[in-house]
């Protein structure tokens, strides 16, 4: 059983966004309006109501999607430094095909691909947008013990783990557990080039890094911050910039305890589809999104 099923993102300019994901990522624009206010109220952000929105899928056609939500720039808003949701993970047939894809693309090369010791069946790269949004493009090339990993259909095709940036990691997969009995999977330390050269830290040092899991499904990463991070910026009653809100299934949805943002509602059109859904605040003000499977 996949749970994932979408996430959202805050972009400057909605057509160029589009454009980008479209052209360089293979992605399908589904459907596309202004956010209702009813929508933004859930996710606790009212002054996003009325902002330009698009929804894309995978060139395979898989029901998981990307959200964009067009809102003004937080200034000073960097990537990678602040809690809360911080990449999305896309699984590829060839990484180092993709990496080729992308060149001369708007997106940065912000790690390259490598492999991970210790961690065979996965080989990532990561990249990054004009609007501060990191995207992992990983090849995946075998399943790990525990868990089954999707293959990609296309070159570059669906969203498989979403990934966020911990104030107290342990706290954060503790909440998840218990609020969405979304148990905790592998916790292991890891060289994260990335995060280091975010942080400014030598790229020896080990970062703690754990996933959520359902069964065999992993759907999340969660990244235990540097002492050095931060709580994001965002504007008032806005979404938070640039990896905004994560959206699952859950197939036992009036188990969930709660606090809503909102009371859940049916909710139509893609990512919905007719079905009940309702926000959550996770530590360190993460927008989780939760639909009735």
């Amino acid at each position: 059983m996949k749970l994932l099923r979408a996430a959202t993102l805050t972009v400057a300019d909605l057509d160029a966004a589009e454009a980008r994901y479209r052209d360089w990522l293979d992605y399908e624009t589904v459907s596309k309006g202004e956010l209702p206010g009813a929508l933004a109220e859930s996710f606790g952000a009212p002054a996003s109501a009325g902002c330009r929105t698009a929804v894309m899928a995978p060139a395979s056609g898989a029901e998981i999607y990307l959200r964009l939500v067009e809102q003004p720039p937080v200034p000073g808003y960097r990537a990678l430094v602040t809690w809360g949701w911080a990449a999305i993970e896309i699984c590829v047939t060839d990484v180092l095909k993709a990496h080729e894809k992308i060149e001369g693309s708007p997106f940065e090369v912000i790690g390259p691909p490598r492999e991970i010791e210790g961690l065979p069946a996965i080989y990532p790269m990561q990249i990054k947008g004009p609007d501060e949004e990191i995207v992992y493009l990983t090849q995946i090339r075998d399943d790990l013990p525990a868990y089954d990993l999707p293959r990609a259909q296309t070159l570059i095709d669906k969203l498989f783990i979403l990934v966020i940036g911990c104030s107290d990691m342990r706290n954060s997969l503790a909440w998840f557990d218990r609020t969405l009995n979304f148990e905790t999977g592998r916790i292991m330390d890891i060289e994260y080039h990335m995060l280091a050269n975010a942080f400014g830290t030598p790229t020896a040092e080990l970062h703690t890094i754990s996933t959520g899991i359902h069964g065999r499904d992993v759907f999340l990463e969660l990244d235990q911050y540097p002492s050095a991070a931060q709580a994001r910026p965002r504007h008032e009653g806005m979404l938070p910039p640039g990896a905004a809100i994560g959206t699952f299934l859950h197939p036992e949805f009036d188990s969930i305890p709660g606090p809503w943002i909102k009371a859940p509602a049916v909710r139509e059109g893609a990512p919905y589809n007719g079905r009940r859904a309702g926000c959550l605040s996770a530590p360190d003000g993460t927008i989780v999104e939760v639909i009735e499977l």
